[in-house]
């Protein structure tokens, strides 16, 4: 398989429901960031020979993406009253198409997210942009790692 390209990455909202989503995409996105990371649990023992051991624990997740302030694209309204109202918002971050030709092999995080900030940039020579944060919140349906057949 070939190397991916950001640009040819997709940010999906849900329109629908869970057991039955309708997967809209976010066009309006610059550059996106997916961190995944987990907490450690120390383990050593006298027995690892002076190293120390640690064990993962709980997974970690957080996007981080630019936006151009455009107050007419509805997915940047979502993003934006979703922040305002302390809602959430499904959102699937994946390296390619989610359905159609091409789609089958991408992959991604599907989950709720909280929007975590959405701070407006405005510089004297560019359009005006939001950098988002999400982050994965409480939900009836855990994140999960998200493969198109």
């Amino acid at each position: 398989m070939p190397a991916k390209l950001g640009l040819d990455a997709k940010l999906y909202r849900n329109t629908g429901t869970y057991a039955a989503p309708t997967w809209d995409l976010i066009g309006n996105v610059r550059d996106l960031t997916l961190n995944l990371e987990t907490g450690e649990a120390d383990v050593s023992t006298r027995s690892n020979n002076g190293w120390r051991a640690t064990v993962s624990t709980l997974k970690d997740a957080s996007l981080e993406f630019e936006m151009v302030w455009d107050t007419a694209d509805s997915d940047f309204g979502a993003i934006r009253d979703a922040f305002l109202n302390n809602t959430t918002v499904e959102i699937a971050v994946l390296d390619g198409l989610i359905t159609g030709t091409g789609s089958s092999g991408s992959q991604g995080l599907r989950a709720s997210f909280r929007i975590a900030s959405f701070s407006r940039n405005e510089a004297l020579e560019e359009a005006i942009t939001v950098s988002v944060t999400a982050k994965p919140t409480y939900s009836a349906n855990p994140p999960s790692w998200m493969s198109v057949a």
